[in-house]
């Protein structure tokens, strides 16, 4: 069995920003020779996430909407994390929209739905993150 570990590294000019991080990853696959396997793509921070789903922009604004919605970033003082940093919602948000995802990969690819695509979402950025990507297989 093959494993392969490789960092993404992302700088969000926003406090909030996506990023479809869809080739990226399918270029850690082929660069692993890993022709049938797993591939996991893992948030490093606690205020960011990694998601699948459609590539559409309405959808990404919808997803602002909705997570301020749940978890507005302001006003700060609604919040007990709030003391030396400004980014409990963040944490929250983060929550909601997950950690990692797996994807299975088959002759070489990325196995995904029509419109899956793999997104990480910064919820509390103007500072360098990264995100994990480690395959596994054969």
């Amino acid at each position: 069995m093959k494993s392969h570990r490789q960092e993404l590294w992302f700088h969000a000019e926003k406090r909030r920003q996506l990023f479809n991080v869809t080739a990226r990853v399918q270029a850690a696959v082929a660069e692993s020779g890993v022709r049938e396997g797993l591939v996991l793509v893992n948030a490093m921070h606690i205020t960011a996430s990694v998601f699948i789903n459609d590539d559409e922009s309405g959808l990404h604004r919808d997803y602002e909407r909705w997570l301020e919605r749940l978890a507005p970033e302001k006003p700060y003082s609604q919040y007990e994390h709030n003391g030396s940093e400004d980014n409990a919602d963040a944490h929250l948000k983060r929550t909601i929209m997950g950690r990692e995802v797996v994807v299975a990969i088959t002759a070489g690819k990325l196995d995904l739905g029509p419109w899956e695509q793999i997104f990480y979402y910064e919820l509390d950025g103007k500072r360098d993150k990264r995100v994990l990507v480690k395959i596994i297989g054969e």
